[in-house]
């Protein structure tokens, strides 16, 4: 079994667009509708593919920007965060939690692109153990 995620912005044909410029995202397939929507786009990551679709609300199919946000964040694992999220910030994503090295052994971030999805920006640095992230996490969120 393999999962991948399916999200819908304003624009698909530009959101697609932006995730290559930031991201570096390569479009695989697309699938347009009459009036220049697009049912879907299917983007690769790499190893993971990113289905983008445009909103369309009479059917119930809205982007975060409409919701008013969104509670679901996509993680993409990198060689190095540094290049990474100096690529998206310069494509113009907004920064939610800034980057640094985690207690949980990752250099990580997160970022919101244009479109109202959140992106977690990792790279793993060392294997830490799961009682010292349990320690580290209770300290950190008052337990």
């Amino acid at each position: 079994m393999k999962i991948s995620a399916h999200i819908v912005v304003s624009d698909a044909a530009a959101a697609c667009e932006w995730y290559s410029e930031a991201f570096g995202a390569t479009e695989r397939s697309r699938i347009p509708l009459p009036g220049g929507k697009l049912l879907a786009v299917e983007i690769d990551f790499g190893e993971a593919i990113v289905h983008v679709a445009n909103e369309f609300p009479a059917l119930g199919i809205v982007s975060p920007q409409t919701l008013g946000g969104t509670a679901t964040v996509l993680q993409l694992a990198t060689e190095d965060a540094n290049v990474l999220w100096a690529r998206a910030l310069a494509a113009g994503a907004e920064v939610r939690h800034p980057l640094g090295d985690q207690f949980w052994g990752e250099r990580h971030g997160q970022l919101t692109d244009p479109y109202g999805h959140r992106w977690n920006i990792a790279q793993r640095l060392r294997s830490v153990p799961p009682e010292e992230i349990a320690a580290a996490a209770a300290q950190a969120f008052g337990g």
